[in-house]
């Protein structure tokens, strides 16, 4: 509808532009009155677009709010491919649009911000891959889904921090398995499957912001808060058996809302926490580091969603070629959970 667009590019401006820096991210907190009119105006073009906002765990709280479903990359990529939307808004980062992009090669797949791409993934590249592969002949590759669509190609199977206990325990006993990219999920799938586990060097940044000594503080703070802890911390390997819980964001999700306990530690990035409090407003979450935030999630805004469904971008598209087979760990993945 080109004859809009000039009338919803002002209603951006008057609703946003007040609040935002010049690199696109908030400068000042949004005044009730301007979250409500880009609440409204993004409602109204998702309408008008036939589409539908997916947002995961990390995401702002305005955002996770308007989103038609939040949750995990599982549950996103699962979203992606149920959906009969004509266009996705794929409000997390880069690797998790191009998922849904390749499960969804009919539909219009849009993430608000370009450059919200993972310090992890970029960790490993399809050559070391191919390397690795040169160094262990009759291992099987098993790539964290926090991989891009290129790794993924050169992989056998695709986990989550959900699955992946489930996964690698649906493999041959006798294969060595090759882990990329995070050494830190890496290492707790290797202590829960006593499988052979080669691992890669890799990280989270905002997960390896959560220190031991910040934990021991926590918890001597709070002595009946329970600790739930994701499996891509950096202090894992320390405190792992300090953890009441290790969990993916879903599994925190859902083990909160049967737990009898009224107050967890929660060692992941912080957006998580809007979501928890929403659902259990009754119980107390505390974030094991403020500091412990997604850069790259945190470039996505409101009205950055909202610029996305006026001008129809940022479109996420993956090479055909590279798909077909970035696809087949994600398919092997989808049919073992």
């Amino acid at each position: 509808m080109p004859h809009a667009l000039p009338r919803v590019i002002d209603e951006i401006a008057v609703a946003a532009l007040p609040a935002a820096g010049s690199n696109g991210h908030a400068a000042v907190p949004r005044d009730p009155t301007q979250t409500r009119r880009l609440t409204e105006l993004i409602a109204r073009l998702k309408t008008e677009r036939r589409a539908v906002i997916l947002a995961h765990n990390y995401q702002e709280g305005s955002i996770q709010d308007l989103a038609d479903f939040t949750g995990d990359s599982l549950g996103l990529a699962r979203q992606a491919k149920a959906t009969d939307a004509e266009v996705i808004v794929f409000c997390g980062v880069h690797f998790m649009a191009e998922t849904a992009a390749m499960l969804c090669p009919d539909k219009t797949v849009l993430i608000p911000d370009l450059q919200a791409g993972c310090s992890l993934a970029d960790m490993v590249t399809p050559e070391a891959i191919r390397a690795w592969r040169v160094a262990h002949p009759d291992g099987l590759v098993v790539c964290y889904v926090n991989t891009s669509a290129a790794v993924k190609a050169e992989c056998d199977y695709c986990v989550t921090s959900t699955n992946g206990v489930q996964v690698l325990q649906s493999l041959p006993e006798d294969r060595d398995i090759l882990f990329v990219p995070d050494f830190y999920l890496g290492s707790y799938l290797k202590a829960k499957t006593k499988r052979k586990i080669h691992l890669w060097r890799g990280y989270c940044p905002a997960h390896a912001a959560l220190l031991p000594e910040l934990i021991e503080s926590l918890m001597d703070a709070h002595p009946e808060a329970e600790f739930l802890m994701h499996p891509e911390c950096g202090c894992l390997t320390k405190q792992m058996h300090l953890a009441d819980r290790i969990l993916s964001t879903e599994g925190m999700v859902q083990y909160v809302n049967r737990a009898p306990g009224r107050e967890f530690i929660v060692a992941t990035e912080v957006g998580l926490l809007h979501r928890l409090r929403a659902l259990y407003p009754d119980r107390r979450f505390y974030a094991a580091s403020e500091h412990a935030r997604c850069h790259h999630m945190n470039r996505n805004s409101l009205e950055k969603v909202a610029q996305a469904l006026v001008s129809m971008e940022h479109v996420v598209r993956v090479e055909p070629a590279i798909a077909e087979r970035a696809l087949r760990p994600i398919e092997r993945m989808l049919a073992i959970t």
